[in-house]
């Protein structure tokens, strides 16, 4: 790291206690355990689905009773990789349509994320995924296992985003016959919307082995976006892991250049320096660059029934930082207000529908990555 970037790590360092709490402001509340929990979603009943990342989905209730789900695709687990995020259709309660995403592997050594969805029968003895399809794939697979991004998220229009790391290659993430290291949207089935902003191109540019990839993109330039959230005003927020440092809270806007691997506020892991945002500022900036880094892993908005004073905040849960990262957001801009010390890698944080905050701690073993809830004292 260089001298302005170690002094910026150091003197955070030396004021990070004034702005975490010394004393925790809610109640935690052990409710199960998991085997490296990755994502949670509430369904209607308000009984949740959780993944592990080993390739397990399972049905849990309010009192953490767990059943689990049959069905699911052969999951590629190793290093970052394996069973990932779990989003439900819009129209779930008529349809009953779940999407995952995970990580595929091939013979010749090559892995890569994919999205896919089938059916769920709750009422079921013995729940599982039906008529499963796999509606997107990373493009081009890749040798390694890092970086697959792959969260997933559906607007308030009803649209699919996923995020799509780098995996590790750097170059990608600005190849525009690549949807590694992007920010995507598709339709509900895996179809390109005929109103994305790069739609146009295909028009001019040869199909990628068969697979059109341009018009999936909304913006590029992205490193490892591990979370992605929409807030009250109906604009879309990235955060995403840098590299060594620089780890960002980006407000995507359609068609834009994130930079990366051009720019960053952090550094190349073995210390080469890589040119901060302020020297090109045809990329867009980040909102928050965070120097040291967070670990940024997941992130969702409060909408405050029971932690009022949180009212339309964010929150990232903290891998390396071991935190919980409250975000004020007014308008265009960021800033953090305040990080909670929870002891452990926070893997994911999410408002539920009672207004409690679930978490899920990011540890492997039976018993160890635990779902605590969250309630105001």
């Amino acid at each position: 790291m260089n001298m302005r970037r170690f002094t910026l790590a150091l003197l955070f360092f030396l004021t990070w206690g004034a702005q975490a709490s010394e004393k925790l402001p809610f109640k935690v509340e052990p409710i199960t355990a998991f085997d490296e929990p990755w994502a949670m979603v509430f369904l209607p009943d308000d009984r949740m689905l959780v993944t592990e990342k080993k390739g397990s989905l399972l049905l849990v209730d309010r009192a953490g009773a767990k059943r689990k789900v049959n069905g699911l695709p052969d999951v590629g687990y190793g290093g970052q990789g394996g069973l990932g995020d779990i989003a439900l259709h819009p129209d779930f309660s008529s349809n009953g349509m779940v999407y995952i995403s995970y990580v595929e592997s091939t013979a010749d050594g090559t892995r890569g994320a994919a999205v896919g969805r089938g059916r769920i029968d709750l009422d079921a003895r013995r729940p599982a995924l039906t008529d499963f399809e796999v509606i997107w794939r990373q493009y081009p697979k890749m040798v390694g296992y890092g970086h697959y991004g792959h969260r997933l998220m559906f607007d308030d229009d009803g649209f699919l985003w996923v995020t799509s790391g780098d995996r590790q290659k750097f170059t990608p993430s600005q190849d525009m016959q690549s949807n590694v290291g992007k920010v995507l949207r598709l339709n509900d089935d895996g179809s390109i919307p005929t109103d994305n902003p790069f739609v146009n191109h295909n028009a001019q540019n040869p199909l990628v082995d068969g697979i059109g990839v341009y018009g999936e993109i909304w913006s590029l330039g992205h490193r490892n976006p591990l979370g992605i959230a929409e807030d009250f005003e109906g604009k879309l927020w990235v955060i995403e892991m840098g590299p060594l440092h620089g780890d960002e809270l980006n407000l995507i806007r359609e068609g834009r250049n994130y930079g990366y691997p051009e720019v960053s506020d952090g550094d190349h892991y073995d210390g080469r320096p890589i040119p901060d945002h302020a020297t090109r500022p045809e990329f867009e900036t980040p909102k928050i660059s965070w120097v040291p880094a967070i670990s940024p892993g997941h992130l969702s908005f409060v909408e405050g029934k029971l932690f009022k004073g949180w009212q339309g905040n964010a929150l990232a849960s903290g891998l390396g930082s071991k935190a919980i990262v409250r975000i004020s957001v007014d308008g265009d801009n960021a800033r953090e207000v305040e990080r909670y010390d929870m002891g452990t890698r926070i893997r994911s944080v999410l408002e539920g529908p009672d207004g409690a905050i679930w978490v899920l701690e990011d540890e492997r073993g039976a018993s160890e990555g635990r779902l605590l809830k969250l309630m105001p004292l």
